[in-house]
């Protein structure tokens, strides 16, 4: 890869300036990708003889001014999304063959851009999971320390991009699996407004919280790819109809007088000290560029957490009934009746993770629970809303850490659950809450991993998280330093 630009933005310009062609990028790419992966292990399908015809497509039309927006431009998607004629898996033994007969409406509109589908990312299996080691097929490694998680659930979505094997990747956010994983690498990753982005065809875990956005090495080529996969669907009940356009006309805008909330919970010792000052940091810089800092309350988010795993393991346990070994899928060949298909299906198909978020979520849902545990978690699911509603009547962005930790061992984390859950804290609430956030590189901790700042917008104001994260990236370079991964010779 070292002839060709990294980035989606260069690679376009490379394309228009006819340096090379997008076969000869994206083979440079799978060469990446086969020379560096077996560490890794980010893929669990290539996609490479349609990814060449693509390229090949790409190429004849060629790269002019009214060329699709990502002609020939290579992109990874999380394995969740579904892909037509590509095995789609969810990181799942229950759908471990499952090949989908259509695509999802994001797959559909990269392809409509231009863009090169090289493959399928791993993940936590049915996106329930901070670490990607929840998949039923393989363990992915983080790039900056492969002993180390590249946090999920969108960890394979995020370590191909920090391994610089593609420019970009799609991930799914519901908890947080889009920016802690991007914190975690040292990406931009954005969870964009519920709605925005179609979720028809996305694998679905909670409804309510689900949301498909972008995995990039620089803000505007997050902006670019957002702008790309946003848009109204009729095929999503949950779409939003009137949208905005771009998402990248406010890049390189000041940020002088603009006014920015910083929650004193998210100064709390369950952050680490070296985040902590990566934060004051960023804060420093925001406030030397004219903006205004204000200490402030979401006095409700404590209860994130607890309100988020009642809620999305509720609709987790409604979802994946579907999955139950008749009409696709795994089915278990142990069942002499229809009792023991479903039954023994899901036992020996489901991971350990999802069986427990379906039993928590369909306890919090029995007729003896509902009042106490799921009706009480949507009542303070609503005092959370209106807690960032009202803040954002004063204040244009909130800011915050992505993560209570940097990346930490394989292995670290995986059996105390309670921690591991604890640990979504700061990011849980924004999808809770339907609002955009946005995770930027903002330093390396003292042992050189990653830390990531977050910001959270008010609905539909992803231009304004752009337009602070840019301004920060643009004097300094924490998203061009790379990790150092040794290739396979």
């Amino acid at each position: 890869m070292s002839k060709f630009p990294e980035t989606i933005t260069a690679m376009k310009e490379g394309l228009a300036q006819g340096l090379f062609t997008s076969v000869e990028l994206v083979n440079a790419i799978f060469d990446r990708i086969e020379a560096t992966d077996e560490t890794i292990g980010a893929y669990l399908s290539l996609n490479k003889e349609a990814a060449l015809e693509a390229a090949k497509e790409a190429d004849r039309i060629g790269y002019g001014s009214d060329a699709p927006r990502l002609n020939g431009i290579p992109i990874a998607v999380k394995d969740n999304i579904l892909t037509e004629n590509l095995v789609t898996t969810a990181a799942s033994k229950m759908l471990e063959n499952f090949v989908p007969t259509y695509d999802a409406t994001v797959v559909a509109k990269l392809k409509a851009a231009g863009a090169v589908i090289v493959g399928k990312v791993n993940m936590d299996e049915f996106a329930m999971g901070s670490t990607t080691e929840r998949s039923a097929f393989k363990i992915t490694r983080n790039p900056w320390d492969t002993e180390s998680v590249p946090g999920g659930s969108s960890g394979g979505s995020a370590a191909t991009v920090a391994a610089r094997q593609v420019p970009a990747s799609l991930g799914t956010d519901t908890g947080g699996s889009i920016r802690q994983p991007a914190a975690f690498n040292g990406l931009v990753g954005l969870k964009p407004t519920y709605g925005l982005v179609s979720r028809y065809g996305v694998v679905a875990f909670g409804s309510s919280f689900d949301q498909v956005g972008p995995l990039t090495l620089t803000v505007e080529d997050n902006a670019l790819l957002l702008e790309v996969i946003a848009g109204h669907d009729n095929h999503d009940s949950t779409s939003i109809p009137d949208q905005p356009e771009t998402f990248s006309e406010k890049i390189g805008q000041s940020i002088e007088g603009m006014r920015i909330a910083f929650p004193k919970e998210f100064k709390s010792d369950i952050v680490s000290e070296d985040i902590r000052q990566a934060v004051k940091d960023v804060a420093d810089f925001f406030e030397s560029k004219g903006a205004i800092i204000e200490e402030v309350s979401l006095p409700h988010t404590q209860y994130g957490a607890n309100v988020y795993y009642i809620i999305a393991s509720a609709e987790a346990s409604s979802n994946l009934q579907r999955f139950d070994g008749i009409r696709y899928g795994y089915r278990s060949t142990d069942a002499t009746n229809l009792e023991e298909i479903y039954v023994n299906s899901r036992s020996e198909a489901f991971g350990d993770e999802v069986k427990k978020r379906i039993m928590l979520g369909t306890y919090s849902l029995s007729s003896g629970s509902f009042d106490k545990y799921f009706k009480k978690a949507a009542q303070v699911r609503t005092v959370i809303i209106q807690d960032f509603k009202k803040l954002f009547e004063d204040y244009d962005v909130i800011l915050g850490p992505t993560t209570t930790s940097t990346a930490y061992k394989i292995g670290g984390k995986i059996e105390n659950p309670v921690e591991m859950y604890v640990a979504d804290i700061l990011t849980v609430t924004a999808n809770l809450a339907g609002i955009p956030a946005i995770s930027f590189p903002a330093g390396f901790d003292k042992n050189n991993m990653p830390i990531g700042v977050q910001l959270h917008a008010n609905i539909l104001n992803e231009a304004t998280l752009y337009q602070f994260a840019a301004a920060f990236e643009a004097e300094h370079d924490f998203h061009l330093q790379k990790p150092a991964i040794e290739e396979a010779k």
